[in-house]
């Protein structure tokens, strides 16, 4: 991958189009965002406060940033992944909460429909989408199914030739502002009740019959410039607006999930650096004891980690643009979409937890970046799919496979596996062991968060390989090993706590005082 660099001062905005070549587009994308959160706004008040004004968006969306999602089919720019994952860093280092309406926008819609979409309807949205600046997103969760998507109740039924859509989602990010949504329903066939099987569906919110009724708005708890809510879903649809899948509706939508959390590295890739560059020159200024904090070992020590987790994250986003491109199926690629998920927002909130630890009280404020950063990564650890979920299902899918190899002992099979066996030789003390087929699921869940790490350490050596700052790559090959170590402590210990009957309650300690 060639390095994006432009020359000059940014074009205006209303000066680059789908043919400015990528480092001028990026610049100026970047410009404007400098000017309308550090100039214009003081985006930590403004990050304090939900939406956004409408200047702030229409500033930000003034280049129509969107085009590079778009293939160069359909007017956009080219749909590059490279030069999306470089967007969306841009946009995360100023706000993780823009970055991930990027993501919204990018990998739950315009990904999807340029993949899956009927011509007529694919043509008509993502022309929209670069010409008129539209947004769109994607509404799976509903209140009583959240992980357990599968078992969705939303329905469909054929009226007339069109698609008559009934049920009730919620925590759909961009709730009331998006212009198109993807809605997922199952069939509903009369005496045989709703299928098993899943289908996606492009929804015009502008159109007649197509409008989708906001219940209630959520007071999120972080992530203020989104929002969420409930949502009623009561629409008739073309049956061109329905997404074809290549086989079945669930293999097309774990391709785009997996898909989606492959490109998480892109919106933590900012995140991470401003929050080096915030903890670095916070301890450069900050005097404690005749001296500034970067002279303690323990400042160092976090500074340390942050950087590795920058590192960690640098090493995903090339493979997120060598591995996420659409001309790939991502399906049967669980392992390795949950791994990189899972482990990039661990990263993202540890990373937001030391830099307050080392800023102290005042980043202990919504309107500092600090304090904004803890509520704001928080959630990428929760929604598609929570992590403790996504650490068993690693582990599950790790047993199967080495049950298909007829392999038992851990070394053995990460070696010859594509994605640890770099790692594995650097490891082999830690992992030679034999994995028990039945574990009990916290087992799996910290077994899960081993291997995630193990693949993310893979990743790092690949980059040391391709000719990276080696002092930077043995600095997060060595917090990865130190992290690595803890978990299989973890996984090895064999007591198991039980949780006691809570009807019993729970003893006072006054009822022990004295003698």
């Amino acid at each position: 991958m060639q390095p994006f660099a432009a020359q000059g001062p940014p074009l205006k905005p209303e000066q680059v189009d789908s043919s400015t070549p990528f480092p001028v587009f990026l610049q100026s994308f970047k410009a404007s965002l400098e000017n309308v959160f550090r100039i214009r706004e003081d985006l930590d008040q403004l990050s304090a406060i939900r939406g956004l004004p409408p200047y702030v968006l229409r500033e930000v969306m003034a280049c129509s940033p969107f085009s590079t999602f778009v293939p160069s089919q359909f007017g956009g720019r080219s749909g590059s992944i490279e030069e999306g994952v470089a967007l969306v860093e841009a946009a995360s280092y100023e706000s993780l909460a823009l970055a991930l309406v990027f993501g919204i926008n990018w990998a739950l819609f315009i990904q999807p429909v340029a993949k899956y979409g009927q011509t007529e309807a694919r043509q008509a949205v993502l022309t929209d989408f670069v010409d008129n600046r539209k947004m769109g997103g994607l509404m799976i969760t509903e209140p009583g199914y959240g992980s357990d998507a599968l078992h969705m109740q939303t329905s469909w039924a054929e009226q007339d030739g069109r698609c008559h859509l009934q049920g009730t989602k919620h925590w759909a990010g961009l709730t009331g502002w998006a212009d198109y949504w993807l809605l997922t329903a199952r069939r509903l066939t009369p005496g045989k009740g709703l299928a098993r099987d899943i289908d996606f569906f492009i929804c015009d919110a502008n159109a007649p019959g197509q409008r989708v009724v906001v219940e209630e708005t959520f007071k999120n708890l972080g992530l203020y410039m989104i929002p969420y809510g409930r949502n009623l879903i009561d629409v008739t649809l073309p049956a061109s607006c329905r997404l074809l899948p290549h086989s079945t509706g669930i293999k097309m939508m774990l391709d785009l999930l997996h898909r989606s959390r492959m490109h998480f590295p892109a919106m933590a890739m900012g995140f991470l650096t401003r929050i080096l560059d915030e903890a670095t020159s916070h301890c450069r200024d900050r005097l404690v004891g005749g001296r500034n904090l970067l002279g303690y070992d323990q400042v160092q020590a976090r500074l340390a980690r942050i950087q590795s987790a920058v590192t960690i994250c640098s090493a995903m986003c090339i493979n997120t643009c060598e591995r996420a491109g659409l001309e790939h199926d991502l399906a049967a690629r669980g392992l390795e979409a949950n791994a990189i998920k899972t482990c990039i927002t661990d990263l993202m909130q540890d990373a937001a937890q030391s830099l307050l630890q080392l800023v102290g009280a005042k980043g202990y404020r919504l309107d500092h970046i600090a304090g904004r950063a803890i509520v704001d990564s928080r959630p990428f650890q929760i929604f598609e799919g929570s992590n403790d979920i996504l650490y068993v299902q690693i582990s599950e899918t790790l047993l199967k496979q080495m049950k298909v190899a007829r392999e038992r002992n851990l070394f053995r099979y990460l070696s010859g596996f594509e994605l640890t066996r770099r790692a594995s030789d650097r490891l082999r003390k830690l992992l030679d062991f034999t994995l028990d087929e039945t574990l009990a699921q916290r087992k799996l869940t910290e077994l899960g968060e081993a291997v995630s790490r193990i693949v993310a350490m893979d990743l790092v050596i690949k980059l040391g390989e391709r000719g990276f700052d080696r002092q930077l790559v043995d600095g997060s090959l060595a917090n990865l090993e130190q992290e690595i170590t803890m978990q299989l402590a973890h996984y090895a210990f064999e007591f198991r706590s039980e949780l006691v009957e809570p009807e019993r309650g729970h003893p006072s300690w006054r009822d022990f005082c004295g003698e």
